[in-house]
C-alpha cells in the first residue's frame, strides 16, 4: 500500500494539558508519528507533496486558516509567552463576536487547553493536510492509500479546532475526492466521535458521514455523537452516529462498522475516506473500548470488502505497546 507522511509531523509537540482538572502529560506528541511511521515497514512510503492552502481552504474558513498561520507570530501581544499559546477564555451561548486581540481569538478558534499553538504548529498541521490530499489522489489512482496524519484532524470544524485537531484531514481528503467527481462517504472508527467532520458536512447531501465511536454522554466530545444527529436542511439523513457502550470489544465494534458499511453501500458511494483511530484499542491510555489487534485486522478486511477507492486517514491512537501492531494489523487486513 502507498503510505504518505510528512517529516513536519515531528512538530507541534506539546508537553502538557488540563484533563479532568489536572495538568497531565500530553498524549498527542511527535513520538506517535515515529512509532506509526516505523510500523509501515514493508509498504511503499513517500513524503507528502506541498499542495498549498487551496485544498485546505476548500474545507476551512479563510479567517481560521489565517489565524492558524499567523497566531504564533503575534505572540508579542501577550506577556510571558515562552513556548506555546493556550486558550483560557471561550465564547458561550450569546457570545458571538470575533475579538481582535490574540487571547480572545485563541478561545474563538480553539476549543480547549489541549489544542495549543507553538512555533511549528502550522508546518505540522499543513504537512498532515498535504498527506491527506495525496492519499485522496493516490486512492483514485491506485485504489487505496494511507496518510499518516499527525496531528490528527477529525475534531476540527470549518472554523474551529479542538481535541488535538486543527485541520480536518479527513474532510480535506473527502472534498478532494468530491472535486474529482466521486460520490464520497466518510467512515470514522476512532473511539471519539468525529464531531468536526460531522459539522463540516452536516448540511450537505454530497458526502455521507458515519461515525462509530464510544458513547459520548460522559466522554469527549460530550456534546455531539448522538443518534438523533442526522443532518440538517439538504444534509438531513446523510449523517449517521453509531455509539457503543464503554467497555465493549471486537464483536459489537465490528457489527457497528458493518452497519455503517451497509449505509455507505445504500448511499451508492464511489469513494471512501476512513478516519482510522486506533484508540478503540483495549490498551489505549485514553480509550474506553476493548478492541484487540485481531479486531483491527478484521476491521481492515471488512472495510476493504466495500471494494471502493479508499483514503485511510490517521486520527487518534496513543502511545502503548499495541499501537504499532494495531496499525500494521489494520493495513494488513485492508491489503
Amino acid at each position: 500500500m502507498i503510505c504518505i507522511h510528512s517529516p513536519a509531523s515531528t512538530g507541534q509537540n506539546p508537553h502538557s494539558f488540563f484533563r479532568h482538572g489536572n495538568l497531565r502529560d500530553h498524549p498527542e506528541t511527535s513520538e506517535r508519528y515515529r512509532i506509526l511511521l516505523a510500523a509501515l515497514a514493508g509498504h511503499e512510503i513517500i513524503e507528502a507533496h506541498d499542495h498549498g492552502t487551496e485544498p485546505i481552504k476548500a474545507v476551512h474558513s479563510p479567517d481560521y486558516v489565517e489565524f492558524l498561520m499567523t497566531a504564533w507570530g503575534r505572540r508579542q501581544e501577550l506577556a510571558g509567552i515562552t513556548d506555546q499559546l493556550v486558550a483560557t477564555q471561550f465564547p458561550r451561548v450569546g457570545m458571538n463576536a470575533r475579538p481582535t486581540g490574540l487571547q480572545g481569538q485563541l478561545g474563538y478558534y480553539l476549543g480547549d487547553t489541549s489544542t495549543s499553538i507553538r512555533d511549528d504548529t502550522w508546518s505540522a498541521i499543513a504537512g498532515s493536510a498535504h498527506a491527506a490530499v495525496d492519499a485522496a489522489d493516490y486512492a483514485l489512482k491506485a485504489g487505496k492509500a494511507y496518510a499518516l496524519c499527525r496531528p490528527p484532524g477529525h475534531h476540527a470544524y470549518a472554523g474551529y479546532g479542538s481535541g488535538f485537531c486543527y485541520l480536518n484531514n479527513a474532510a480535506i481528503a473527502a472534498q478532494r475526492l468530491r472535486d474529482a467527481g466521486a460520490k464520497v462517504a466518510v467512515l470514522d472508527i476512532d473511539v471519539h466521535h468525529g464531531n468536526g467532520t460531522q459539522g463540516i458536512f452536516y448540511g450537505r447531501d454530497d458526502v455521507l458521514t458515519v461515525s462509530v465511536h464510544a458513547e459520548t454522554s460522559a466522554y469527549f466530545p460530550f456534546y455531539s455523537g448522538y443518534a438523533n444527529e442526522t443532518g440538517t436542511n439538504a444534509g438531513e439523513g446523510f449523517n449517521i452516529n453509531l455509539a457503543l457502550e464503554h467497555g465493549l470489544g471486537d464483536e459489537p465494534w465490528l457489527a457497528a462498522i458493518a452497519k455503517g458499511l451497509e449505509a455507505i453501500s445504500a448511499y451508492g458511494a464511489t469513494a471512501l475516506v476512513v478516519s482510522l483511530g486506533l484508540d478503540a484499542s483495549e490498551h489505549d491510555p485514553i480509550g474506553v473500548l476493548k478492541v484487540t489487534t485481531n479486531g483491527f485486522e478484521r476491521a481492515g478486511a471488512l472495510i476493504a470488502s466495500a471494494a471502493l477507492p479508499m483514503a485511510i486517514i490517521q486520527e487518534g491512537g496513543y502511545i502503548c505497546d499495541a499501537l504499532p501492531h494495531n496499525l500494521a494489523a489494520f493495513l494488513n487486513g485492508v491489503d
